[in-house]
């Protein structure tokens, strides 16, 4: 399939993009001027404050289910290729346009290299040796999308895939590392728009933290996720994210599946959502 590698740091795609405020379309505008009384949205977080403001005129209760950057934080060593290829699906399903995706994954430094190994091992065994080709693998939504997913390599280093074709709206799965990734900072006040803005797409960014503790740390900095998937043999690490961080929830040793189990709740905090 005819393609290219998508821009790394220094260079850059030629995109459109806006610093504009989102707007919803004049039918949702039309419809938020209504009198209903529950609102139920699944989007973004910047158009659920667009309807949780409309709602507010009205005083109506809302359902808002907004995603965000769910995190991942791995450190089991002894069962590294079963974490590697859920992971791997879970984030690289649908191109990685899920609400729950694994946003980004923390380690120790020494972890990176096997970890990168076994994330290579397990896309080639899901979608072969060149995902672009396999009937399996997903779309960008839009050029749009498109051209949003393939600015956000700018100054990333790819360690696994990442080869763009515009025309087909395709991006293979794309593992990258970040030079300040050292010290993370995953918020809307980040540098680097990665770590700012959920990615909902097949781009997953591994940052360096020194411990649990400090991957703990990043959480809690940044707005509250939709999930927090936790890859461990450790009860007290288990433990340590359970009692010591707030996400909508908390998932040991697999990653979106949560989301098919209909006798559990499902929702957000705070800014991945809130049901009323």
């Amino acid at each position: 399939m005819p393609g290219r590698r998508c821009p790394r740091r220094g260079r850059r795609l030629p995109v459109r993009r806006t610093r504009c405020a989102p707007r919803p379309a004049p039918r949702t505008t039309d419809l938020l001027a209504q009198r209903f009384d529950h609102i139920v949205f699944t989007g973004s977080g910047s158009v659920g404050r667009i309807v949780m403001g409309a709602a507010a005129r009205h005083l109506t209760p809302v359902t808002l289910e907004l995603g965000g950057k769910s995190p991942v934080w791995f450190d089991d060593d002894a069962r590294l290729h079963r974490a590697a290829r859920r992971l791997a699906w879970a984030k690289f399903t649908n191109a990685g346009q899920t609400c729950v995706a694994p946003d980004y994954v923390m380690t120790t430094p020494g972890r990176i290299p096997a970890l990168v190994d076994a994330l290579q091992q397990a896309i080639t065994d899901l979608w072969g040796a060149d995902p672009r080709t396999s009937r399996d693998y997903g779309r960008i939504v839009n050029e749009r999308q498109f051209d949003r997913l393939t600015a956000l390599f700018d100054g990333t280093e790819a360690v696994i895939g990442g080869e763009c074709d515009r025309a087909e709206r395709c991006i293979a799965p794309a593992v990258v590392t970040l030079p300040t990734a050292d010290h993370p900072t995953v918020s809307p006040a980040a540098v680097h728009p990665l770590l700012r803005e959920e990615v909902f797409g097949p781009v997953l960014p591994i940052l360096l933290v020194d411990s649990a503790e400090h991957a703990a740390q990043v959480i809690n900095r940044g707005d509250k996720p939709l999930a927090l998937y936790v890859f461990t043999s450790s009860a007290r690490t288990r433990r340590l994210f359970e009692q010591h961080t707030s996400s909508g929830a908390v998932v040991h040793d697999a990653s979106l599946v949560h989301v098919a189990a209909t006798g559990l709740p499902f929702g957000g905090v705070g800014a991945s959502g809130m049901v009323a």
